[in-house]
């Protein structure tokens, strides 16, 4: 019988979100990960199998403690500049490298990241009464908005100008 695990599994895969959230895939080595989780390299490919999954529970965890919430809060947006305002104070770091960094190349990442947005696509339509197309538009926006950390205060000024015409 092997030993009991020396770590707890929850709070390894919640550092992995935090780890795997601020760089990219290939910029995290397994070193990087037995280093600043605190677990042994055996006890990872024993747990997680490998670092992809580790990045597959990370990011799942991410989309339930993070995305999930937000799709949640959305529904419940009274306006359009409401759910930017939304979008754009999320932490969605993960999914966002996921999204142009993973799921063009690891078919199980990119079904994760079109879920992900999909429902946070259908909590826009659903809570503004709009068509899922615009409601698209309007999730690509606020994600690009997130992407480019409010260059010169773009979310505000889109926010106001949506504002404007509700």
């Amino acid at each position: 019988m092997g030993r009991p695990r020396a770590f707890d599994e929850d709070e390894v895969v919640r550092a992995a979100v935090g780890l795997f959230g601020s760089r990219v895939y290939d910029g995290v080595s397994v070193d990087d990960l037995v280093t600043r989780l605190g677990v042994h390299r055996n006890s990872l490919y024993k747990t997680f199998g490998s670092k992809r999954g580790l990045y597959l529970a990370a990011l799942r965890r991410h989309l339930a403690d993070d995305v999930r919430p937000l799709a949640e809060a959305l529904v419940a947006a009274p306006d359009a500049a409401t759910a930017l305002r939304l979008v754009t104070s999320a932490d969605l770091g993960l999914l966002l490298l996921a999204a142009v960094e993973r799921a063009p190349v690891d078919e199980e990442v990119a079904a994760e990241v079109t879920a992900a947005l999909g429902a946070l696509d259908q909590a826009i339509a659903d809570a503004l009464g709009i068509s899922a197309d615009l409601a698209a538009a309007l999730t690509a926006a606020a994600l690009g908005i997130l992407l480019r950390g409010n260059p010169d205060g773009v979310g505000t000024a889109l926010s106001q100008r949506l504002d404007s015409l509700a």
